[in-house]
């Protein structure tokens, strides 16, 4: 799987409505009357510029985590990476997203996809966590 950094996003976004009813699928036009407030996807995925940057994913290895082929992910690097975080990553360089693992003096970098083995930091290896994925965003648009 690699990463494709696409760069920080702006601190400031524009409003969008946010309905008060749920939407099921195939809803009709929503009226202006269930407007309950104007809300940003700032707000919603709780951006924090400049810690807050989108990645594009490339690659079906975290496909069980949600994470599919060429969805944008939002990730924080002001967080802290624990042991069971989805993070992207340096391993040697190399771009990657997993779940971390953390134990006994052992990290691994797990897949989401039984299809991947586990990649196992060894001594020599470099590993720089480049943040911590939050949340992911799909493009249903495209076929």
């Amino acid at each position: 799987m690699s990463v494709t950094i696409l760069g920080p996003l702006s601190g400031a976004g524009e409003k969008l409505a946010l309905y008060s009813f749920r939407i099921p699928a195939g809803f009709p036009s929503p009226a202006a009357d269930h407007i309950e407030k104007h809300i940003s996807l700032d707000e919603i995925f709780d951006i924090r510029a400049p810690h807050v940057y989108l990645a594009k994913i490339e690659g079906e290895s975290m496909q069980d985590a949600g994470i599919f082929c060429g969805d944008l992910v939002i990730v924080d690097r002001s967080l802290n990476a624990e042991h069971g975080d989805i993070v992207i990553a340096g391993l040697n360089s190399e771009p990657i997203c997993k779940r971390l693992h953390m134990r006994d003096n052992t990290i691994i970098l797990l897949s989401a996809n039984s299809k991947y083995p586990p990649r196992y930091v060894m001594e020599g290896d470099e590993l720089v966590i480049w943040g911590v994925v939050t949340y992911s965003v799909r493009d249903h648009g495209k076929p």
